[in-house]
């Protein structure tokens, strides 16, 4: 018992020795710093430094008591400058002697190693310059900026070690040794909790992809936060139009690779439950507006599924014919009554009287190059109008489309009065200028290649001005244009076409040269439909007609003028123009020949188009076309009636149907023609990032009659022709690529028929 007690009164006598070891030299310390009159501040150590300039960051001079408190502030103060790399101060007597060695100057910066980011990149994104204090934190932080501006552009495995080589004179050498290393790519984009659509179809929706080496000419495979952010809202778009109201992305997560050479990116999504929509109403407080005349509005219907984009489209509809009514400010909801068990969204637009707020002033920044009236213009609202939040989303997505710019953001905010709001429009400008190559085949025009020269928005105007060449094995053509987007400070497109055509028609054993002009103006009837007018002038010139050509050929050598005009209308409801799934197309064109010269037809042509899809990858398209070409007071030209076949007619060669000469098997053109053409095109098993279609078709069409005065004997049949075949599509890196294997199971004996047919080609 009596050990124990020894045991602990040494233990505490230990910890009491130890803590009088710590206490007395500071003690000691505080005792030297502290008593007597300070008499005098020495500075040493400094050489480009003055010492009145450290004298001032003491917090005592001369004539004050020693303080240990001020001493420690001095050290501190001193030390926050950042201009030395090590300080001490001590007391001798009655004198503070400030020890001080400075930080060196940067002579020099340089970069190695890199070829990615250029120098002046790095340098504008580094603090640290020439002629500067050399700080190691400095140096850390600029190293973490260069790694950082590595990473936004997809490399994460670069490194950055800086160097520092000594000079006389206190002056150092800055290296940063950069290895950029690879582009860190997207290994594999992974989903889970997808249910009705497959990793493949999602990933089709969002801007990501995986690398692969199709992908080396696109960015869209490198890690960017920022896109995967994007690629959250754009699949909560894609579920909430297909009926998923419930859809929301929980979280998603980008891990790294142990080699640091890639990412995986997984998703993670909850689905939920698919609605259609239920009752679908309009309510209003607004006096004398009867909701009734506003449904033919509406873009929704009862019993089909939801549709997020829907609505906000009806809004947009309901909103400017509100506005047209005379009613200048109204607030539009949706009230969503949803029916979890009945799997029903009902809706109710609520058109409410909205606050009396008008645009005070447009405010427009960012635009280095591009005028304000180009912007201006784009906008649905002007200084003075009542304000409208639906106007000023259109506002937004019409500057957004013009291509001139990387992003596009528009808000408001108060005015100089609680009724006045001011819009301010930020943009960021982006390259518009485009130089194209191009290059392919066709098995009806042989090889290809083309070269184009573009400027989206000549001189910040929003002018597009375009000078193109193509050469083919059967054709050149040459090509000058100018659009004026806003002629006359209305909506209105005008444009003018400068072009030099020659065209060997070996089906027909004659070539022909075109070299005029046209000008031109097009405009929307409504956001689903527009109208183009079109005058040429054009002098055309047939050469080199076999002296065994047929008959009706060899009368039309020589050159003509052609004066015409003519008009297009196109209603188009397609969700892509590229590669439709769904929507309806429609147009209908006339051209009028003979204001002047000495070519006259009426030419009129129409043709539409209906898709559906039954699953995601299931789609049948209905296409059909009908034409016809009248002579006014002559007969029509070769040159100038229709030739379907090769594209146009799968199974049969280009001109390969229609009127022909029973001697000299000339095609000569028909002035009447149809086309109905039913194709659905399925998945093929294969990866569906490689983008490859499989396509079953069938065709029924005709071409007949020519109206030409000649002694030539001339097959000629109206009877429907018929061809049956499959084919392939592949969106490649190098552009699509066609490939149709077609059989004529109904044709005349005079026609020619063609197995395969395929073409490829692209620009970059």
């Amino acid at each position: 018992m009596l050990g124990a007690r020894l045991k602990v009164l040494l233990a505490l006598f230990v910890l009491l020795g130890g803590l009088a070891v710590v206490w007395l030299p500071t003690a000691v310390a505080q005792s030297i710093m502290s008593g007597g009159t300070l008499r005098e501040v020495r500075v040493e150590g400094t050489q480009r430094i003055e010492p009145e300039t450290v004298r001032s960051y003491l917090r005592l001079n001369p004539g004050d008591p020693f303080d240990p408190v001020l001493i420690d502030q001095s050290l501190k103060s001193i030390f926050a400058t950042g201009l030395f790399a090590d300080v001490t101060l001590r007391r001798e007597g009655d004198a503070l002697i400030v020890t001080v060695i400075e930080n060196p100057i940067i002579n020099r910066i340089a970069f190695e190693g890199n070829q990615r980011l250029d120098d002046e990149t790095l340098e504008a994104e580094t603090q640290l310059r020439p002629r500067v204090v050399f700080t190691r934190t400095k140096v850390q932080n600029d190293v973490q900026r260069i790694l950082e501006l590595y990473r936004r552009s997809g490399r994460f495995a670069a490194t950055v070690e800086p160097k520092v080589i000594e000079l006389e004179q206190n002056r150092v050498d800055l290296a940063f040794e950069i290895n950029e290393g690879p582009v860190t790519g997207i290994e594999s984009i992974n989903f889970v909790g997808n249910r009705i659509y497959s990793d493949g179809r999602l990933r089709e929706e969002i801007a990501t992809s995986e690398s692969s080496f199709w992908n080396f000419l696109s960015s869209s495979d490198t890690y960017d936060p920022d896109r995967l952010t994007f690629d959250r809202e754009l699949l909560r778009r894609f579920y909430l139009s297909e009926g998923y109201a419930d859809f929301r992305v929980v979280s998603v997560v980008a891990e790294l690779t142990p080699d640091r050479e890639g990412f995986i990116v997984t998703f993670t999504v909850e689905e939920g439950p698919r609605y259609r929509f239920g009752l679908i109403d309009i309510t209003t407080t607004l006096r004398n507006l009867d909701p009734q005349v506003l449904r033919e509005d509406l873009t929704v219907e009862e019993g089909e599924w939801y549709d997020a984009s829907a609505i906000e489209e009806s809004i947009d509809n309901l909103t400017e014919r509100v506005g047209t009514l005379g009613y200048a400010f109204v607030d539009i909801r949706p009230r969503a009554d949803r029916d979890r068990e009945a799997l029903t969204i009902d809706v109710v637009f609520e058109i409410l009287e909205g606050p009396k707020v008008f645009v005070e002033r447009i405010d427009i920044q960012g635009n280095v190059r591009t005028l304000d009236e180009v912007i201006r213009r784009e906008f649905r609202l002007v200084e003075g109008d009542a304000f409208n939040s639906a106007k000023v989303r259109r506002s937004r997505q019409r500057i957004q489309n013009l291509g001139f710019f990387a992003n596009v953001e528009v808000e408001n905010e108060e005015g100089s009065t609680p009724d006045r709001t001011i819009i301010t429009v930020d943009v960021e400008e982006q390259s518009t200028g485009d130089l194209t190559f191009g290059a392919g085949f066709s098995s009806n025009a042989g090889p290809l290649g083309s070269i184009g020269l573009r400027e989206r928005n000549l001189l910040g105007r929003g002018q597009d001005l375009r000078l193109s060449f193509t050469l083919s094995g059967e054709r050149s053509e040459l090509d000058l244009s100018f659009t004026e987007p806003y002629f006359l400070d209305r909506d209105l497109a005008a444009g003018m076409d400068l072009f030099r055509i020659e065209q060997e028609q070996d089906e027909s054993s004659f070539d022909e040269e075109r070299i005029g002009g046209a000008l031109r103006a097009g405009y929307q009837i409504t956001e689903k439909v527009r109208q183009v007018w079109r005058y040429t002038l054009a002098r055309r010139e047939i050469t080199d007609v076999d002296s065994d050509a047929s008959l009706v050929i060899q009368d039309e050598e020589g050159t003509r003028i052609e004066s015409s005009i003519s008009q297009e209308v196109t209603y188009d409801t397609r969700d892509s123009r590229f590669d439709p799934r769904e929507g309806v197309v429609a147009g209908v064109s006339t051209q009028f020949a003979g204001l002047g010269g000495d070519v006259r037809f009426v030419r009129t042509a129409l043709d539409g188009g209906y898709y559906y899809s039954f699953t995601d990858d299931l789609t049948l398209s209905l296409l059909g076309e009908v034409g016809n070409i009248t002579g006014i007071g002559d007969d029509t030209r070769a040159s100038d009636r229709y030739f379907i076949g090769g594209t146009s007619f799968r199974g049969f060669e280009f001109a390969g149907i229609g009127p022909r000469d029973a001697n000299t098997d000339d095609a000569l053109g028909g002035k009447n023609f149809y086309t109905v053409t039913t194709e659905l095109a399925f998945p093929l098993g294969l990866p569906e990032e490689l983008q490859v279609r499989g396509r079953v078709f069938g065709i029924i069409g005709s071409l007949w009659d020519i109206d030409n005065d000649t002694t030539a004997v001339i097959d000629d049949e109206s009877s429907p022709r018929v061809s049956i075949g499959a084919g392939i599509t592949w969106n490649s890196p190098f552009g699509p690529v066609l490939i149709d294997v077609g059989y004529p199971v109904v044709k005349e004996d005079f026609d020619e028929s063609e197995l395969i047919s395929f073409s490829f080609g692209t620009r970059f």
